[in-house]
């Protein structure tokens, strides 16, 4: 099977490894250490305590999403040390460079993505 060259490949993994640093610097800023979520404090008013929750509730979002991307790039980081990034999980075929520098976390190639999806 072919498989990208090794400049490309530490190409990707120099990207993936800088989205780490910037996704865990992000997570230190949005959630605590422990996992948790400190609860934002206005005041005691209702309007007050509607933008405490309106603030949570986003804040719980943006820290879901930027977790879910860290596992992505964490995924895509141990496929590259086992020498299996760039292969389409669903055919086994290599996935196009140009996807892979738009997408770097992608695990499946345009043509399987598109077949999952429903397209033509």
């Amino acid at each position: 099977m072919h498989r990208h060259n090794p400049q490309f490949i530490e190409e990707i993994k120099q990207k993936l490894l800088e989205e780490k640093e910037r996704l865990e610097k992000e997570l230190g800023v949005t959630g605590n250490d422990d996992g948790t979520y400190q609860f934002p404090e206005f005041g005691d008013k209702d309007d007050e305590n509607a933008q405490e929750v309106s603030l949570f509730v986003s804040q719980l979002s943006v820290t879901e999403t930027l977790k879910k991307e860290l596992r992505d790039v964490n995924k895509a980081l141990a496929l590259v040390k086992e020498g299996k990034y760039g292969v389409c999980k669903y055919c086994n075929e290599i996935i196009d460079e140009r996807r892979l520098r738009a997408r770097p976390t992608s695990t499946s190639c345009v043509a399987c993505k598109t077949n999952l999806k429903g397209g033509a």
